[in-house]
């Protein structure tokens, strides 16, 4: 029997490319046509079954439809693969050849792993269908790569990043539901932080490691004001004592200090008489107390008369 090539080819279409030999074969296809158009290099098989109608570079959606393809019946997009479908645009889905799509199944399935694709089982499958694909809901997702994160400052960058779509509180029923979860404590920590305006693992190591551990007023974050022309906002604000703290991560501020922290320095210096002190991850991370002096001292000059607290036996503060 002949095949439709159009009705394949506009099935393919609606698929982000992708289609299973199951389907081909419904549409009139024989295993000897479907051979050849692998074998002449028209298509090309992505895992068992599942099949590109075309030899070109692969995009994040193909490898994901074919992902979930080959995974079957109630599969998800999963940890990195959904991060990428909630937090990133269109434009930014973009994995390195050798990074893999992670797929979850329920527990009661077994599927095997293929190149580029990793299968976790789970008994829950909290999952819903979001435009062509089936991914693990946003909050679990966040969860997801919370519970597998090494290092503190990652899971405090998973969730501040999170909360830019999220609302804490999403999380934070997603958390309380799980039976395990690791870091819960931290989660719990980081997502009461992020509803008073912490926003990166830096800012929230100076809220812990500089202010609070020294002793220092707590400063208002992510205030935004109008300055003349322009809206500026600052991530640290002693109003009080005309004190402004800016951090600059690596992530936000990759070159250093830039023009436009410049021009916003000056603004509030001219504006209101606040001083900017401005610290990166060596100074909050590397020498909270040598930073906690610092602010000190300016908040002195601006008329606070705290004293500094040692944060431990070896606190360099005075």
């Amino acid at each position: 029997m002949t095949p439709d090539r159009a009705r394949i080819d506009r099935l393919a279409g609606r698929q982000h490319f992708v289609v299973t030999r199951r389907q081909v074969l419904e549409l009139g296809a024989s295993a000897t046509w479907l051979r050849h158009q692998v074998v002449t290099g028209r298509w090309r098989r992505l895992h068992p079954g599942v099949y590109v109608n075309h030899h070109a570079a692969l995009d994040w959606m193909t490898r994901a439809f074919a992902a979930l393809s080959y995974a079957g019946r109630d599969a998800a997009l999963s940890h990195t693969a959904a991060s990428m479908w909630w937090f990133e645009k269109p434009t930014a889905r973009r994995l390195r050849p050798d990074e893999p799509i992670e797929v979850s199944v329920p527990f009661r399935r077994t599927v095997q792993p293929q190149p580029g694709l990793i299968i976790h089982r789970r008994r829950l499958m909290p999952a819903v269908w979001s435009g062509a694909v089936r991914a693990t809901t946003a909050p679990e997702t966040v969860l997801d790569l919370v519970a597998r994160a090494d290092r503190l400052d990652d899971v405090v960058g998973i969730l501040t990043r999170a909360t830019n779509t999220l609302r804490p509180e999403e999380i934070r029923a997603v958390a309380t539901a799980r039976s395990r979860l690791r870091h819960r404590d931290l989660v719990r920590d980081v997502l009461a932080e992020v509803a008073h305006g912490v926003e990166s693992p830096l800012e929230l190591r100076y809220r812990r490691g500089v202010e609070v551990a020294h002793g220092l007023p707590r400063s208002e974050l992510q205030v935004r004001e109008r300055l003349g022309e322009a809206w500026i906002r600052a991530d640290c604000r002693y109003r009080a004592h005309r004190v402004r703290v800016e951090l600059d991560g690596r992530l936000a501020h990759p070159g250093g200090r830039t023009d436009e922290d410049t021009w916003r320095d000056n603004a509030a210096l001219l504006a209101s008489g606040e001083i900017t002190l401005r610290y990166r991850w060596s100074h909050v991370a590397g020498a909270p107390c040598r930073t906690a002096v610092q602010v000190a001292e300016a908040l002195r000059a601006g008329g606070w008369g705290g004293a500094l607290r040692r944060c431990s036996p070896h606190c360099t503060a005075r």
